[in-house]
């Protein structure tokens, strides 16, 4: 067995896992937990950046707001 044919296998494990899991995995994405975690993360960051770049405070929030509302159920 060569390396991209192990590569190759493995993917396609992961491919399977994903579509036997697709439902799952999109409820914990949209879960109570993860709008805790992922506002904790997103303000750390936005704050981060503002400090870098605080001319750009408004537009650092509006990239916040549209990165939360891809995670989480909020």
């Amino acid at each position: 067995m060569g390396i991209e044919e192990n590569v190759g296998n493995v993917v396609n494990k992961g491919k399977d896992l994903y579509e036997q899991n697709k439902d799952k995995i999109a409820e914990a994405v949209k879960s109570e937990q993860a709008e805790d975690i992922s506002d904790k993360v997103l303000d750390g960051v936005a704050d981060f950046a503002k400090k870098i770049a605080p001319g750009a405070a408004d537009k650092i929030d509006e990239i916040r707001d549209q990165a939360d509302k891809a995670v989480g159920n909020e």
